[in-house]
């Protein structure tokens, strides 16, 4: 396309000749990189699907994708609407729940984003108070980076995204059009496994634990700057024996299989510790892990069901109720009932 000689788009021109079932395949070909891809996942012909987008194309007056060997890939008007078409695929998504619910009584989806400072306690307890609110409702879980959730959130693939916020000042903050918004502050500790048999009981200082084996968050998380703070304060350089990981089972089965130490927040650890598969080493230089709260996307109105979620994730939080949550327990798992004689008594 020569940018001299095109003409502007007009937004009633689009209207009147774009499709949503054109935009749902080209969304699905930038998806998966293959028109071949593409039209076997939708269960079509690879010339309809290659004509659905030569009619986008005319559409948009521009090339969409380079095609080699290999598949497409996008041109940059590509990238601009494949943008745009995943945001308005999420939003009819969000209509077509909101129109179930109004007229079915169904109860919709929530797609939650989470990290490790939500995934062990918060979120559970969550999902379990909005189960036994709404049964009827979907809940799909996505684990991850905070800057990968952030950009499945902002791309209108995610309704909410539950974690460590990070720092106001940090880009990652604002790189997004997101709003954040604070439940509790959460501690950091020091947790040790079944793995580690190097006299645990006599640790009393981070300085000792300096030539041992660390799992640290990853350098793009935001808890990673929580750890290097810690050791920063402590007057310690940061470990140089280190696995970066986000993953909380692979964590757990580092600690349980060799001597490793990690930092983790004291609400997750406190579960694992209870559960016998962790030790927390009370260490006078632990300081702040950060906010934990959940991020939405700045003007856009949540769904009734995400909306529920919210309710619910504020009844979880460690300064809510655990009665709540028990009794949401006891809704969802009844206690079998006893049998029921049926013969004749005899006389």
């Amino acid at each position: 396309m020569n940018k001299a000689q095109a003409l502007p788009l007009s937004g009633v021109s689009l209207i009147r000749r774009l499709k949503l079932n054109q935009l749902m395949i080209f969304g699905r070909v930038l998806e998966t990189g293959s028109v071949i891809g593409a039209a076997h996942e939708l269960r079509l012909s690879q010339p309809a699907v290659t004509k659905v987008i030569q009619e986008l194309e005319a559409c948009v007056d521009g090339k969409l994708f380079e095609r080699s060997n290999r598949g497409v890939a996008p041109t940059e008007l590509g990238v601009l609407l494949g943008r745009r078409v995943k945001l308005l695929m999420a939003e009819l998504r969000g209509m077509t729940d909101e129109l179930n619910e109004l007229r079915l009584g169904a109860a919709g989806r929530v797609t939650v984003g989470t990290l490790i400072s939500a995934s062990t306690r918060l979120l559970p307890n969550a999902i379990t108070l909005l189960k036994a609110r709404l049964p009827g409702v979907l809940v799909s879980v996505r684990e991850g980076a905070t800057t990968h959730l952030f950009a499945a959130l902002a791309a209108g693939e995610l309704d909410i995204v539950v974690g460590r916020l990070p720092e106001p000042e940090l880009p990652l903050a604002n790189m997004h059009a997101l709003s954040h918004h604070a439940l509790f502050d959460e501690a950091l500790c020091v947790v040790v496994g079944k793995g580690y048999r190097m006299g645990a009981d006599r640790v009393t200082h981070l300085a000792q634990l300096t030539g041992a084996s660390w799992i640290l968050p990853t350098p793009d998380s935001p808890a990673r700057l929580a750890a290097e703070h810690l050791f920063r304060a402590a007057g310690l350089p940061l470990p140089t024996d280190i696995v970066e990981s986000l993953s909380i089972l692979t964590n757990i089965g580092l600690l349980l299989r060799a001597p490793y130490v990690a930092l983790m927040p004291r609400t997750a650890a406190r579960q694992f510790s209870d559960a016998g598969l962790l030790r927390i080493l009370d260490l006078p230089e632990m300081g702040a892990f950060g906010t934990v709260g959940y991020t939405l996307r700045l003007h856009r109105e949540p769904s009734a069901a995400c909306r529920t979620f919210i309710a619910c994730l504020r009844d979880a939080a460690p300064h809510g109720s655990d009665a709540a949550i028990e009794r949401a327990i006891e809704a969802l798992c009844p206690p079998p009932q006893a049998a029921v004689a049926t013969g004749s008594a005899q006389p």
